[in-house]
């Protein structure tokens, strides 16, 4: 969604960070490009000015002209911005103090309200809530059944007791679920009501009695990112006619340039609530505003990466895992497909990737992973029969064709996978191996066994004056020194202090010390 913005400001501040200092010159030519990026972006004129004079004050004060990285401090400044813009903080669901708490949605025809709906109720029944669906647009041709699809797949009850498609009061149906989420317990009720392809009076009437009709804790304005600079003009017209108290942002998936996000914030004064960033009923979340501003900033999204790993992973076998990890050895084939599933749970590997900080950089190379070679890998481990899955060097020519044929790849394919997977063993024996670093389990320091360091021989220094040359080589009748270190008088040389003697018969290089085997 935020792709063009997000490359436009990046190519802006790498030209900054040569800079030691930064003049009014700099500023403004900054400032200037700044404004350019947003207005490609289709963010509102209105909020392009305010955003671009509030960063061009701060940037001509004291914290940039006395910074030690001027540049980087310009690009906190547009961090703190954008996080301003978006909303400050999270804005969380206001529940109600008796049960149950009564959501309303309001929004354009083609907004994706109803799936919206699904995915609210769904993510409020992983918070451990127990939502229900009500079927208040009685105009959209199967918009009721619609919502009683996307409730089964949520997982979540529907009230529709009006069957559509012009038919039926949908007042009455929002009033009546009240009392029928009181006598099944349900503690919130999430009301679809309808929709139009543009702004009439009707809608808005009716929006604004059923709003009366049932008195709800929050009404959320759903609008389409997509929709560019309409988006603005729609919200104004709902806040007039209606009024809500947050927005929901859908289809943040999609090639649009976004400043519909930046704009309906700041003009309308109300949060951005939530995201919906594809199709499926999961990919819906609350909206983080200093974690969006961090992503168009290509400085990546690790909070909510971690919060996608959290709740797909289990603690204990992430746990046994990591075991199995850490020794190399008993890390199998199984394993591996064990784990890509795990993380193909969590959505594409393209969104996993892009949540990284600098992947802005690399968008041709995200871009071009397809999801279906995952797919492919895991036909291949499940062509395998369970003893080739734990051993694979049991895999000689004949099995390889065999499995090829049976996940419908080639030979070389297998033989790619089957590498590969040796290859990262090794990695892993070295891991647990410590790669002789210091610190690290078994690791060893750069020494060999026993813990002694190896060290290829070297020749004697001798010096190019030959008077100290002369004085290092010892007489031809001199016996030579012990070596040092030979033994437990090896630090003095072999030497002893003046005046101290050694019993007769007694052999130093015999004797060990405490700690000595």
């Amino acid at each position: 969604m935020f792709e063009t913005l997000s490359d436009r400001l990046t190519s802006v501040f790498s030209s900054l960070r040569s800079k030691g200092r930064l003049s009014d010159a700099d500023i403004d030519a900054t400032t200037r490009e700044i404004r350019i990026a947003l207005l490609e972006a289709d963010v509102a004129l209105p909020v392009v000015k305010a955003f671009v004079a509030q960063v061009k004050e701060r940037a001509r004060g004291a914290e940039v002209s006395q910074a030690l990285n001027p540049a980087q401090q310009v690009v906190k400044i547009v961090n703190d911005e954008l996080i301003g813009i978006l909303g400050g903080e999270t804005r969380r669901l206001r529940f109600a103090k008796t049960p149950p708490t009564i959501i309303m949605l309001a929004g354009l025809q083609g907004a994706g309200k109803t799936t919206l709906a699904g995915k609210l109720a769904r993510w409020l029944r992983e918070q451990g809530h127990a939502p229900m669906l009500v079927a208040a647009d009685l105009q959209r041709p199967n918009a009721v059944q619609q919502l009683e699809v996307v409730g089964e797949r949520a997982e979540v009850a529907v009230y529709a007791p009006e069957p559509g498609n012009g038919v039926g009061d949908p007042i009455g149906v929002a009033r009546g679920s009240i009392d029928e989420a009181r006598r099944l317990q349900h503690d919130i009720v999430i009301i679809d009501t309808a929709g139009r392809l543009g702004i009439d009076q009707e809608m808005m009437r009716q929006a604004a009695d059923i709003r009366d009709a049932v008195s709800p804790d929050e009404v959320l304005f759903v609008v389409d990112a997509m929709i560019g600079q309409d988006a603005v003009t729609t919200a104004q017209a709902f806040m007039e006619g209606v009024g809500f108290d947050g927005v929901v942002l859908t289809k943040l998936d999609g090639d649009a340039r976004g400043g519909a996000a930046l704009s309906v914030r700041h003009i309308t004064g109300r949060p951005i609530m939530f995201a919906s960033t594809g199709e499926k009923l999961e990919d819906f979340d609350a909206f983080h505003p200093d974690r969006m501003a961090s992503r168009i900033l290509d400085m990546g999204d690790i909070l909510t990466l971690i919060e996608q790993a959290q709740k797909t992973f289990d603690e204990e076998q992430a746990a046994k895992m990591a075991g199995k990890l850490t020794s190399g050895e008993n890390f199998t084939l199984e394993d591996f497909l064990e784990q890509m599933q795990m993380v193909q749970k969590m959505g594409p590997i393209k969104n996993l990737l892009g949540m990284m900080p600098g992947m802005g950089q690399m968008r041709d190379q995200i871009n071009s992973i397809d999801d279906r070679d995952l797919d492919r890998i895991a036909a291949i481990i499940r062509s395998m029969t369970p003893g080739e899955r734990q051993d694979p060097k049991i895999i000689n020519g004949s099995r390889r064709a065999r499995i090829a044929a049976g996940s419908g790849v080639t030979v070389s394919a297998v033989n790619n996978l089957v590498t590969r997977f040796f290859e990262a063993q090794k990695m892993m024996k070295r891991m647990a191996g410590g790669m002789g670093i210091p610190g690290m389990p078994g690791g060893s320091g750069g020494r060999g066994k026993g813990g002694k360091s190896k060290k290829g021989k070297k020749g004697r220094r001798v010096s190019g004056d030959p008077r100290k040359a002369a004085l290092g080589k010892p007489a031809a009748d001199t016996p030579a020194e012990p070596k040092q270190g030979g033994g437990a008088l090896g630090n003095l040389g072999g030497k002893l202090p003046p005046g101290v003697e050694l019993p007769p018969g007694f052999d130093p290089s015999k004797l060990r010390l405490p700690g000595q085997k």
